[in-house]
């Protein structure tokens, strides 16, 4: 499993409007191939910052299958608008600790 963390920064006085196409959106991500489950979670300390949270069974379900499919266009549409900046994304692998 690969879990994809994405830096949000929306515009000021976008939060609620991002937050409702969010909703929206989010059915583009459960349909995808690979896909596990997600969150988005709002920063206390920053107005306007948010994460989200992406589980997929392999990096290329996301990089190839979601980012290379229209579904990517159709995600990108809805929320591109909101974006202060380009999100940053970075996937990671779980550290057994025990």
């Amino acid at each position: 499993m690969i879990l994809q963390s994405s830096t949000l920064s929306v515009k000021p006085g976008q939060a609620s409007e991002f937050e409702s196409s969010f909703r929206k959106a989010q059915s583009l991500l459960v349909g995808t191939r690979g896909y596990i489950a997600h969150e988005l979670h709002k920063c206390v300390e920053q107005e306007g910052r948010y994460m989200l949270l992406v589980k997929w069974q392999s990096i290329g379900d996301h990089v190839v299958g979601f980012m290379g499919s229209p579904v990517q266009g159709e995600w990108q549409s809805a929320l591109q608008p909101f974006y202060e900046r380009e999100p940053e994304s970075d996937h990671y692998i779980r550290i057994r600790l025990d």
